[in-house]
C-alpha cells in the first residue's frame, strides 16, 4: 500500500508566510454586526501589535496590577493583556452578558458559527486575546491559540490544555530537560491565572459599565479553577476515553 502526501501542505505547514488570522464576527438579532480580527505572528504566536493612542487609564499596568505580575512599570508602562482587550472592552462594555447573539470564527482552517450570548462570545474571545497578548503568566496558551477551539467545554480544555502540557514535555525531554510528568507546572500555571482573571475583571469593572466583559472574564476563571482540581483527581473525568489504548499496553499492535 501506498501513501502519498501533499509535499505544498507540509510545506506551508512548517514555513507559514504572513501573520496568522482569526477572525470573530458577531451577528445580533437586530441587523448590527461587528467584526473582530486578530493578527498573530506565524512563528511566536504573539498579536501583532494594532492598538492606538493613546490608551485609556485602565490599562495602565499599575492599575490593579496583578500580584504575581513580573513586569516592572518603568520598562513596561501598559499592562499587555489590557492593552490588547481594549477595543473589545470598549465595545463590548455597551452590551449585557445575556443579549443573544451568533458568533462565526473564521480561521485558516475552518469555520465555526454558534447561536449563543454576548459573554459566552466574548469569552472565547477574551481568551484568545490573552494567551496572544504578551503577559508572561499566558505565554503558555500560544500554542492552544494557534489550534484555536471556540467555545470548548471544561472537558475540552482540560484535554487541549494537559495535552498541550504534556506534548511541551516531551520537547523538553528532548532538549535535555527533565520532564514534568506529574502535572505540576500544569497547575502552577492555572493557579497564576487565576490571580490575573481576579485582577482583570476588577480592571474592567472600572473600564465598563456593564457586565458582559466582566463576565466573560468570570467564565474564563471557571475553566482555571477547574483544571487544577481534575488534575488533583489524576484526571478520572477523561479517564475512559482512554480505556481501548491503556487495554492494549499504551501501545499499538505491530505495523504490516
Amino acid at each position: 500500500m501506498s501513501l502519498w502526501y501533499d509535499a505544498t501542505l507540509v510545506s506551508t505547514m512548517n514555513h507559514q508566510h504572513g501573520p496568522l488570522t482569526i477572525q470573530y464576527r458577531f451577528r445580533f438579532p437586530n441587523g448590527r454586526g461587528l467584526d473582530f480580527e486578530l493578527h498573530l505572528d506565524p512563528v511566536t504566536l504573539a498579536r501583532r501589535p494594532d492598538m492606538a493612542r493613546p490608551l485609556p487609564s485602565w490599562t495602565a499596568l499599575e492599575f490593579h496590577q496583578c500580584p504575581n505580575c513580573p513586569l516592572d512599570p518603568a520598562v513596561h508602562p501598559d499592562c499587555p493583556a489590557a492593552a490588547n482587550l481594549r477595543s473589545l472592552v470598549e465595545w463590548s462594555g455597551q452590551l449585557w452578558s445575556y443579549d443573544s447573539v451568533r458568533v462565526e470564527v473564521v480561521t485558516p482552517q475552518r469555520v465555526v458559527s454558534k447561536d449563543t450570548s454576548v459573554q459566552a462570545g466574548v469569552s472565547s474571545l477574551v481568551g484568545l486575546t490573552m494567551a496572544t497578548s504578551g503577559c508572561p503568566h499566558t505565554a503558555f496558551f500560544r500554542p492552544m491559540a494557534r489550534f484555536h477551539l471556540p467555545f470548548p467545554s471544561t472537558i475540552d480544555t482540560i484535554y487541549r490544555a494537559t495535552s498541550m502540557y504534556l506534548l511541551a514535555q516531551y520537547f523538553r525531554r528532548k532538549d535535555g530537560g527533565e520532564p514534568d510528568l506529574d502535572l505540576d507546572g500544569l497547575t502552577d500555571i492555572y493557579r497564576n491565572l487565576q490571580i490575573i482573571n481576579t485582577a482583570m475583571a476588577a480592571r474592567l469593572r472600572a473600564a465598563t459599565e456593564r457586565d458582559a466583559a466582566v463576565n466573560a472574564v468570570i467564565i474564563l476563571d471557571v475553566f482555571a479553577q477547574t483544571l487544577p482540581l481534575s488534575i488533583s483527581d489524576s484526571l478520572e473525568e477523561i479517564r475512559h476515553l482512554f480505556t481501548a489504548f491503556l487495554a492494549a499496553g499504551g501501545r499499538p499492535g505491530p505495523a504490516n
